[in-house]
């Protein structure tokens, strides 16, 4: 189900408060992940497990939540650990096929949120719960919206329409047919951004 940025926004609010007093990852982690994906409008059993059983230096263990090849999440009791948490999440990786390896990990302990994009470097978003509705950028990659850089694209539309100015202004001196050229310089500026629009 497609939501736009503002459903998504207040999906987060309401679970933000929905989750305030949750404490145990025994009792409430499983269903804390459910309610999580539901804010992006993603079920989770479309795309994630629970509880993936992963062997590491001969010792069966088990990752929390695992979506293949995008994400591992690890889990506590609140006030437990992060960092050890990261840890243990880190640990599982060898035990993981190259294909598998995700992208991203996510530590919680119900109060807070640590987010950690492999494929940029190993430092960190973390923030509250209750801030979730804040930082829900970071998580983009569960809905798949990206990013749009404008400043860069502005500079480029600039310099191109100054570039085709300047053929126009050459071609013409070559009493060429004003249509005919016009027609020309169309096409020549389609082709140059029909890649980059994905035509």
């Amino acid at each position: 189900m497609y939501l736009s940025f503002n459903e998504i926004k207040q999906r987060a609010m309401d679970f933000s408060n929905k989750w305030s007093d949750a404490h145990s990852e025994i009792s409430d982690a499983k269903s804390f992940w459910d309610d999580f994906f539901t804010v992006f409008g993603i079920s989770r059993k479309r795309v994630a497990s629970f509880e993936y059983p992963i062997k590491n230096n001969n010792k069966l263990g088990y990752i929390d939540l695992f979506w293949k090849g995008t994400l591992v999440v690890e889990h506590k009791s609140k006030g437990k650990s992060l960092d050890k948490a990261y840890s243990q999440a880190l640990d599982y990786f060898s035990g993981l096929d190259d294909e598998d390896l995700p992208k991203y990990v996510i530590i919680s302990d119900f109060a807070t949120f640590r987010v950690y994009n492999l494929e940029i470097d190993s430092n960190y978003f973390q923030f509250p719960l209750i801030d979730l509705y804040k930082n829900i950028h970071i998580f983009s990659f569960i809905t798949g919206y990206k990013k749009i850089k404008f400043k860069e694209e502005e500079h480029i539309n600039i310099e191109a329409g100054r570039l085709i100015g300047n053929l126009y202004i050459s071609l013409k001196k070559l009493n060429l047919d004003t249509k005919s050229l016009s027609i020309l310089l169309i096409r020549i500026l389609f082709c140059l951004f029909a890649d980059h629009t994905g035509i």
